[in-house]
Parts: structure tokens; sequence; C-alpha cells
């Protein structure tokens, strides 16, 4: 709604030409620029007056924004989230894994729906299904030097010192495996931002020939990936999902043949087993 009410920390009336509209969830107005002679920015249109003639509705194929009604279909033709072609290492559920044509989808349930005897089973027969597997995993957390300043950081809050930590230590399993060095190229799947990236290429330093795909499948702010200028180093990002990637028709591997590394720090689930199985086909591609 637009509102007249103010906070201890926003002042009450909106920046000079600015929208009107106060979002109640960030306490304060919005900020967008509004047109000369309006009082709200188009996302916020509806809560004026004089636009109520002109209703503004969920966008299907983001709802995480809104267009005129009547204006439907010419923003279909533009909206950044249409369909748009795929590139040739798009292919569909590469990385799916087999299909069982007898799992009928409608009996997979959530766990939380599960009877405490029906949990109880499904306990005895994963615990049944492990015995004799190695699964004691050993903690190897580590460092690395090029994260040095940045942890020491006065400014750093706890989430900071956090990622950064993370970061550190996987640069340093990194190095321990001997795989942090010139002439390859580091793949970042779920690559966010792209910060482990960024200081895998500051631990690197001036090392030759290393490339960089950061794979994610949804558009990202606040990228870091235009900080790097150097020129030994080359940026490259896909927007899709990795149950599509397919690493052997992407251009730049093809092209420069380097041996490859699969780095990550947001995967979680079943994205880990696709990472192992994209890279084992990797391996045995011949490139």
């Amino acid at each position: 709604m637009a509102a007249s009410a103010s906070t201890p920390h926003t002042t009450d009336f909106p920046a000079e030409g600015r929208c009107s509209y106060y979002v109640e969830k960030k306490k304060r107005f919005c900020r967008m620029v509004v047109a000369a002679g309006k009082r709200f920015c188009g996302e916020h249109a509806g809560a004026a007056e004089e636009e109520n003639a002109r209703k503004r509705i969920l966008c299907p194929l983001d709802p995480k924004h809104t267009v005129y009604e009547d204006q439907l279909a010419k923003h279909l033709k533009k909206c950044n989230s249409r369909e748009k072609p795929k590139p040739d290492f798009f292919i569909q559920d590469i990385n799916a894994g087999l299909k069982d044509e007898t799992e009928i989808p409608e009996q997979l349930v959530p766990i939380s729906s599960l009877s405490e005897e029906q949990l109880e089973n499904l306990i005895k027969k994963l615990r049944k299904a492990s015995e004799g597997l190695n699964s004691t995993l050993k903690d190897q957390i580590m460092s690395h030097p090029a994260l040095h300043d940045a942890l020491n950081d006065p400014k750093n809050g706890d989430s900071a010192t956090k990622h950064l930590k993370q970061q550190a230590s996987i640069l340093g399993n990194i190095e321990k495996l001997k795989l942090l060095g010139p002439r390859r190229c580091f793949v970042e799947f779920g690559a966010g931002k792209g910060k482990l990236s960024h200081w895998v290429d500051i631990a690197l330093k001036d090392a030759e020939k290393v490339h960089f795909i950061l794979v994610e499948k949804v558009t990202t702010r606040f990228k870091v990936d235009g900080k790097h200028r150097k020129k030994n180093s080359v940026f490259e990002r896909l927007q899709i999902d990795i149950q599509h990637l397919c690493l052997n028709k992407i251009p730049l591997l093809s092209k420069e043949k380097l041996p490859v590394v699969g780095i990550g720090k947001h995967l979680c689930g079943v994205a880990t087993g696709v990472i192992g199985d994209i890279m084992w086909a990797k391996n045995i591609s011949g490139l």
C-alpha cells in the first residue's frame, strides 16, 4: 500500500522523483524512479487512484514481477524469463540418471508424511543396505594464504567470516590434491556470485592459461566475474541447470582441451551425485 507512516530509519516522504509506495517489509519507500507527473513506479502503479482503470497481474513466466494486463502479449515477447534458444551444451536430462519405468511418481511421498512405524522400517532398511560400507569421513579443514588478509579484516561479520573460512578450506584442499596450478579449467558448479572462482584466481596469481566456467541455473546479482582482468585468466558464465549440462559440448573445453577441475561450495543433496557423474563422463570422454 501507499503509506504515509514513518519509522525511525526513514523520512516522512519519498526522495524526489522516486516512487511513493511504502514497502512495509523493508521499512522504506520504493526507490524506483517515476515518470514525470506520476507518484508511483510501474510496479506499484496499481496503488495510485489514477491508475486503477488499468489492472496489473503477475507475469506468467515469473511471478516475482507484475505487468499491465492489457500489455501482457507485448511483455511476454521481451520478458527476461522467456524461454530462449538452447545452447549446444544443453541436453535435456543428460545428468538425470537412469529412469526407472516402473516408478510411479504418484507413489513418491515425503518422509515427513510417514508414520513412526514406517519411518523405523525405513531406517532399518538403510542400515542394512549400508552394512560393510566405510562411511567414516575425516574432516580436512584447511586454509590458504590467499585469503589471509580477508579473513583478518575486522569489518567482517559472522556470516562473512564463515564463508571465507569455507572458501579458504576448499582452496587448501585443492592445493593439497595438487590441483591448484596452471593450464587447466576450473568449473564451479552452483557458482552463485562466483566468489570461489574469484579466490582460486587470486591464489593462482599469474599462472598461465587458466580458464573458469561458472555454472549457475538462475540469474545472479552482484557477481564478482567482472573484477577479473588478468590476461592469463578467462571467465565464462553459463546459466543452466547442471541436470542438462553436457561438458563435452562447451566450446571452451572442446577447443582448449585443458584438464578439468570441478569445484563447488553451494551444492547439496542430489546435486553432488550429479556432479560426480558429470566429472566421470568428462574423464572418459577423451577431452
